[in-house]
This record gives C-alpha cells, sequence and structure tokens, in this order.
C-alpha cells in the first residue's frame, strides 16, 4: 500500500514520467519507502488502470507523463488521514535483540556494535543528503524536511541506544 501512496503523493506534488518520479523518490522517499525501477513502473501501471492517475503527455520515444486524478487525490487524503489502517508495528532488528540471550554474551556486543554502526553512518548519511538539498520555503519541502529530521533522530537514537545496551553488557559481564 504504502509504494502506491508514496507515487501518489510524488506526483500530487507534481507531474512527471515514471523516470523522473524514480529521480524524485530516490532522492527523497527511498529514505521512507526505498523502492526498485520495476516495482514503481509496475506501481504506475496498476494506478493508471484504478484511475488514480492518467498519462497527461506523451514525449519522445513514448515516454509518457503521468498527473494525479481527482480519484487519486482523494485516495491519498483518505489514506493521509486515516492512520488508524496502517498496519501493526513489526521490527525485526527488535526481535533479534530480544532473542540476544540464545547466543554467545560476544555474539550479542558484536550485533549491538553492528547495530550502532549502521545508526552512526545513516544519520551521516541522511546529514549529507540534507546538506545536499537546497530547501524550497513550500508545504513539500516543509514536511520532506521533517521526515529527513525523524530519520536522523531515529538512527542517532539507535546508535545511542545500542552503545548503551552495549555498556550495560559489559558492565553485567564483568560482575559475573
Amino acid at each position: 500500500m504504502s509504494l502506491r501512496i508514496a507515487a501518489l503523493g510524488l506526483l500530487a506534488q507534481q507531474p512527471g514520467s515514471g523516470y523522473d518520479l524514480l529521480r524524485r523518490f530516490e532522492e527523497s522517499m527511498a529514505n521512507v519507502w526505498p523502492a526498485t525501477q520495476s516495482q514503481l513502473y509496475g506501481e504506475l501501471n496498476k494506478l493508471a488502470a484504478g484511475g488514480l492517475i492518467e498519462v497527461s503527455n506523451i514525449g519522445a520515444r513514448g515516454r509518457k507523463e503521468y498527473r494525479i486524478t481527482d480519484a487519486g487525490r482523494e485516495e491519498l487524503r483518505r489514506w493521509i488521514t486515516n492512520p488508524q489502517d496502517d498496519p501493526p508495528f513489526r521490527s525485526a532488528a527488535l526481535l533479534r535483540v530480544f532473542l540476544l540471550g540464545e547466543i554467545a554474551p560476544d555474539q550479542a556486543r558484536e550485533h549491538l556494535t553492528a547495530m550502532a554502526e549502521r545508526g552512526a553512518a545513516e544519520r551521516k548519511r541522511l546529514e549529507a543528503l540534507r546538506d545536499s538539498i537546497e530547501w524550497a520555503d513550500d508545504d513539500g519541502s516543509f514536511f520532506a524536511h521533517a521526515a529527513l529530521d525523524f530519520g536522523l533522530r531515529t538512527h542517532d537514537m539507535h546508535e545511542q541506544w545500542a552503545r548503551s545496551v552495549i555498556d550495560a553488557l559489559d558492565r553485567r559481564q564483568q560482575s559475573r
């Protein structure tokens, strides 16, 4: 469902071809909801078949430009205003942490260290992305920046949390 909504959202902001959409997707939403070219193009076909987007222009070599329809905009608004429809939160990473007691403490420490390092690396990547964008003073940029800030804070928290668990694990091991 979310790739469908992501595509509708980008087309609501600005019409574009599949290639344009993929480029904008990679520059913005890929940090929130990654997708491959084939997934995105497949979703565009489904959205068009469902009447949520339409071809607004056909250019050279059959390049199709899409725009959102009124029905698509209504579907986007319905989804945005109904968060109760979201699936329940699941985290494979937290399930692994919950089960770390099933492996040796040094392996658990390695796993937590890798989590901390991934958090730090992702935070640095998002900082570079944030700094590379010329943010406009419009609603789309405001909320895109807010979503990016959420990602920065989340990865920072993941790193800090994993390091705190490592410290607690080390203290626990020393007291045994």
